[in-house]
């Protein structure tokens, strides 16, 4: 009697390297991971294994986050139903958290999908190969773990001696055999930046002058304010390396002389005190961001009506009285955009530039390692000035959040935004350094956080002047559940 023919098993090979040394070879890790699972692949061909042809391969991304290219690529895969196992060398090249496996896990339940891998046994159909699994990860996130203590350790004995530890370099500096030296070039825009803000007194027209002048980052970008003000505060250039707040003399040649830079010091924070007195709790998340169509930086502005505070962006084109020279949007509500960009890209430090067309928004983001950037469009409905003025207010039969409540939210929402990304980021390690460096309480850290995760359309109904007038932020953060569905329920229905 003849056997019924074996079914085809689609097999699919994931392969991960957490840094990116050694890529450039011939064959490197990512290829070894490769040799060996198409090798277990090809034993399995009994069984109906084939190897499909898209390949999923993720060099220099941590095991850390399920936000990499390929995986995403590959879970897609997964869900229009192209795959039926996934074979990967360990464990801990899918993930190396506990909390991102157990998602893992269930999505491949759902798709019918089995994993597989070849130098650890386990059967994933079993409660024991769970459990396997489960001491696995553990391990793996525990080993996570202590590497980045190490880390840490290292970074901080290498500061508090006066070492450059690597990431961005300072414009002005390059590296040479893991040292710092001095480009002359750089240096001499670096002194003239400090010289303009002595001679200007604003970091705003420092950036324009830079931008009139055609002056351009290294990566061929215009000065941000943002950027401006960060240079100017750095301690890097008087020679001395920053750790938790305490310098230390560093191993580098300063640029700037050190009268120079206590002078800029003293007017950034005279201008500081000036601008918190005139506008205390007032942020604007896209300063420096914005553009309209036609290419020109929309600048804050601010009015008040009936004692209200409104916030704006607007074109410089109008600014310098060429309205005819400015984009199809030359003045547009803060907190209306705001709540847009913030919707569709969470993390501002991901954003490049944003730029306002009278249908869509389009957000440029930084790929990793600031190599370019990738964009995205947004479709927006813009309403005419006409029509309504900065946030729009609902009769007063349907009592809706007043003005100045709603620009308090929408700042609680972009600092927990903010935070959020840090802790994820690892740019800080835990609640308490956030609490720390904010000079609040770790409790009310906590308390803000979950309106990181915030419904989209909670955040437009803020903006726009739709939300209930009951609103505050001890209500929306309260047992904030993780649905957006039922969020919008509680807040927005109740």
């Amino acid at each position: 009697m003849r056997e019924p023919a074996t079914k085809p098993q689609r097999c699919a090979i994931y392969t991960r390297k957490s840094t990116e040394h050694n890529l450039d070879l011939a064959f490197n890790s990512l290829d070894a991971q490769r040799e060996a699972c198409e090798a277990y692949i090809k034993s399995q061909a009994h069984e109906g294994w084939s190897l499909v042809e898209d390949r999923f391969d993720d060099g220099g991304l941590s095991g850390a986050s399920l936000d990499r290219a390929a995986l995403q690529q590959l879970l897609d895969a997964v869900r229009a139903r192209r795959i039926d196992i996934i074979v990967v060398y360990k464990v801990d090249r899918l993930t190396r958290s506990l909390a991102d496996f157990a998602k893992l896990v269930e999505l491949f339940d759902e798709q019918g999908v089995s994993f597989v891998s070849v130098t650890q046994s386990f059967n994933t159909t079993t409660s024991m190969g769970r459990l396997t699994l489960n001491v696995l990860l553990s391990f793996a996130q525990f080993e996570r773990e202590v590497i980045g203590e190490r880390v840490r350790d290292k970074i901080a004995a290498s500061k508090t001696k006066g070492l450059w530890v690597g990431g961005p370099i300072p414009l002005g500096y390059r590296s040479e055999k893991k040292q710092l030296v001095i480009v002359e070039k750089d240096a001499a825009l670096v002194r003239r930046i400090f010289q303009l803000y002595l001679d200007l007194g604003s970091v705003g027209a420092v950036a324009e002058t830079l931008d009139r002048e055609g002056i351009r980052t290294r990566l061929g970008h215009g000065f941000r304010v943002g950027m401006l003000a960060h240079l100017l505060k750095n301690r890097f250039y008087l020679g001395e390396i920053v750790w938790r707040e305490v310098s230390h003399r560093g191993a580098h040649t300063p640029i700037v002389a050190p009268e120079v830079f206590e002078a800029v010091q003293r007017g950034l924070h005279t201008a500081a005190v000036a601008r918190k007195g005139r506008a205390a709790n007032t942020v604007f998340t896209l300063a420096g961001l914005l553009h309209d169509d036609a290419g020109h930086r929309m600048s804050p502005s601010h009015s008040r009506k009936k004692g209200a505070r409104y916030r704006y962006y607007v074109s410089q084109a109008l600014l310098q009285h060429r309205k005819a020279e400015a984009g199809s949007i030359a003045r547009i509500s803060a907190p209306e955009i705001e709540a847009v960009v913030l919707s569709a890209s969470p993390r501002l430090d991901e954003i490049a530039k944003v730029s306002l067309h009278r249908d869509c928004l389009v957000i440029e983001l930084l790929s990793p390692g600031n190599a370019g950037t990738s964009a995205i469009t947004v479709p927006f409905a813009w309403q005419p000035q006409g029509r309504r003025k900065g946030v729009a207010h609902e009769s007063a039969q349907k009592p809706r959040l007043d003005h100045d409540s709603a620009e308090a939210v929408l700042t609680a929402i972009a600092q927990a935004k903010r935070w959020m990304t840090q802790l994820i980021d690892g740019s800080v390690a835990s609640t308490d350094e956030i609490a720390t460096r904010e000079g609040v309480g770790e409790r009310n850290i906590r308390k803000l956080l979950p309106l990181a995760c915030l419904s989209p359309n909670i955040i437009r109904a803020i903006a726009d002047g739709t939300a209930p007038a009951n609103l505050t932020i001890s209500r929306l953060s309260a047992a904030l559940p993780h649905d957006w569905a039922t969020q919008e329920h509680r807040i927005l229905v109740h």
